[in-house]
């Protein structure tokens, strides 16, 4: 849990984005993180989630009100336990406090900023991009080649570590901008 609060004190430090550039490479190492079991694997995919997060802007008109909460929505079953809770307990972005919401359908997430799609959801991949649809919602998933088919962000493994692949070009159909620390992060790829 010790990369836990060095996350939070480099977020918190200057809110600025080349210190957490610096910070993501210095402690994933190009975009990878060593997952050793399955929990710890899911404390390192929640910190990168909290993290995308800060390195993506979504228009103005993706919150209700300038109270509105970000919302981070897990689509299907949970592989995360407490550990997304427990890395954006007291976290914002852009002043919105974080909160994870929990959902078997889009509906229970539609206001949603970012959405988990869990690998329970795998057959319906299609279905669920087709009614998201142009929103401005990013999509993050570990379902094989998710961005190669129209997703924003997949996590893989590769010897035991965690990794990311982009696809920019979805997150912009949909009015997301991504930093260029974070696309210099991770693999690009295009559908």
């Amino acid at each position: 849990m010790a990369f836990l609060a060095v996350f939070r004190r480099i977020g918190r430090a200057g809110r600025c984005l080349p210190l957490l550039a610096a910070g993501l490479a210095m402690l994933f190492g190009s975009g990878v993180a060593r997952a050793q079991d399955g929990s710890r694997e899911y404390q390192i995919k929640a910190a990168f989630l909290y993290h995308f997060a800060q390195f993506v802007k979504w228009p103005g008109t993706s919150f209700s009100d300038a109270n509105a909460p970000f919302c981070i929505g897990i689509l299907g079953d949970d592989p995360f336990g407490s550990a997304l809770e427990d890395t954006v307990q007291g976290e914002t972005i852009d002043s919105h406090p974080i909160r994870v919401r929990r959902g078997e359908s889009l509906d229970e997430l539609r206001d949603c900023q970012m959405i988990f799609v869990s690998h329970s959801e795998e057959g319906r991949i299609g279905e669920i991009l087709s009614q998201l649809g142009a929103r401005p919602v990013l999509t993050v998933s570990e379902v094989e080649s998710f961005a190669r088919n129209g997703g924003d962000i997949d996590f893989y493994l590769s010897n035991g570590k965690v990794r990311f692949e982009i696809n920019p070009q979805s997150a912009e159909r949909c009015g997301l901008k991504m930093s260029l620390q974070l696309l210099s992060l991770g693999r690009i790829v295009e559908p």
